[in-house]
């Protein structure tokens, strides 16, 4: 006999039992429902990519985490580390099949080869929303606005967007003489929630020197309301400029919206991604903060110049649904619902099973979700099978074909049989003794 193969997943992957896969699946809608309502469309891409479309002309950071091989064929390919990117390609090949501004969201699997923690994995869903075609604050204050709606339809609870604007950072630096290591400096200050002040601190000071350091941990370190921490961060800036004023804007927007406390100026917020340019943002749960950012993203105004001699203007957020299914799970907030149908049909004689289906759409069109067993076994066996499934309630036909006066509802929980009902009786009994699925 052959040698069994263990079973096992490879670390930072999963399987998802139905339990889990259900309450994903509620999320999602969850999310969906926000997108459609903002009058985002849906799209789609491929899980694999060649390799210089991912990566561009050069992947930094990224580049370490990707999943890159050669396939049959000798092509250098790799697996989607966001949806970002492949969505730039996608829009450089089908510009002309959209409308522009063209307002999409993504929901997909990505990979990135790195340490897992709580919340963390190596293939993981993410939940992207954005805007091309459109330069305006007005839309990026829309994509704030739904970064805020979208975390509430999912029951994340109170939460904080942090916003910040890459340009404002870069020009402050550029002062500071900083300029040929900007992105190496973003990368230190991306890192600061991680490794904390003291760490950060060296690794600047190993970037620029002792006096930049400590004026780069002033700048990030400014707090205080929104227009207090602007003037302050206009004020280390040696005056207004073009993106600050676009802070200004966006503030106006999100306070005529009527849900700007939400929302906060974090000057240390620079994301690590290459590819932003302008206004970036995280958002924290405030009643678990250690989880991370849940939500987060920016302007990218140059990614489509990549692929395409007219480059499109963009902005958007990516919601990471495992850290969102993590926070929440620690907050005692996840959605309850069984994967499996509201109860079942017994299976008394497998001849009859044309009836049972039957019978099982009839209570689905009463509102009720049925399943009709396959299997004529013991009873005992299949109250056995619905009680693991979570069913409170299973239906017993009689020996003939007809449900007339002739159904028999057993409460597994209870463990008690309520006989002789009509189909309408035994829709009133089950209506009345648990949850609606």
């Amino acid at each position: 006999m052959a040698e069994l193969i263990s079973p096992r997943v490879l670390k930072g992957f999963r399987d998802f039992l139905p339990e889990n896969e259900v309450l994903r699946r509620t999320l999602i809608a969850r999310l969906e429902c926000v997108f459609r309502d903002y009058g985002f469309a849906p799209i789609d891409t491929p899980a694999l990519e060649l390799s210089e479309i991912l990566l561009g002309k050069g992947g930094g950071e990224t580049e370490k985490q990707v999943y890159r091989f050669n396939d049959n064929g000798g092509r250098d390919i790799a697996l989607r580390f966001d949806l970002t990117v492949p969505f730039a390609r996608f829009a450089a090949m089908h510009r002309d099949a959209v409308p522009l501004p063209f307002k999409r969201y993504h929901i997909g699997k990505v990979w990135r080869g790195e340490n897992t923690q709580k919340g963390r994995y190596r293939e993981f869903t993410q939940c992207d929303f954005d805007t091309i075609g459109s330069s305006s604050a007005a839309a990026d204050a829309e994509i704030l606005l739904i970064m805020q709606a979208a975390l509430t339809a999912a029951g994340a609870g109170n939460s904080t967007i942090l916003i910040n604007h890459r340009g404002v950072f870069n020009h402050f630096l550029e002062q500071k003489g900083v300029c040929g290591k900007l992105t190496d400096v973003l990368r230190a200050v991306d890192k600061i929630a991680k490794i904390g002040r003291d760490e950060t601190g060296a690794i600047l000071a190993e970037l620029t020197n002792d006096k930049a350091a400590q004026s780069i941990l002033s700048f990030i370190e400014i707090t205080g309301g929104w227009d207090d921490a602007l003037a302050a961060m206009t004020e280390m800036c040696g005056g207004p400029n073009a993106g600050l004023q676009r802070l200004d804007e966006i503030s106006c927007f999100l306070r005529d919206s009527g849900v700007k406390n939400v929302f906060s100026l974090a000057p240390s917020i620079t994301r690590g991604l290459d590819y932003y340019t302008g206004v970036v943002f995280e958002t924290i749960l405030n009643e678990i903060p250690s989880i991370g950012s849940v939500c987060s993203g920016g302007r990218y105004d140059n990614l489509t110049a990549l692929y395409a001699k007219e480059p499109l203007s963009g902005v958007g957020a990516s919601i990471g649904l495992d850290r969102l299914i993590a926070a929440e799970e620690s907050l005692g907030r996840l959605p309850q619902q069984s994967p499996y149908a509201k109860c079942a049909i017994i299976c008394v004689n497998e001849k009859h099973f044309g009836f049972y289906t039957k019978l099982a759409s009839e209570f689905r069109a009463a509102g009720i979700s049925c399943e009709a067993f396959n299997d004529q076994k013991k009873l005992t066996v299949q109250f056995m099978i619905a009680e693991k499934k979570g069913m409170r309630y299973v239906i017993i036909p009689s020996e003939e074909k007809s449900s007339e006066k002739k159904l028999t509802i057993r409460d597994i929980t209870a463990r008690k049989d309520t006989a002789e009902l009509s189909f309408a009786e035994a829709v009133s009994l089950i209506n009345g003794g648990g949850d609606k699925r």
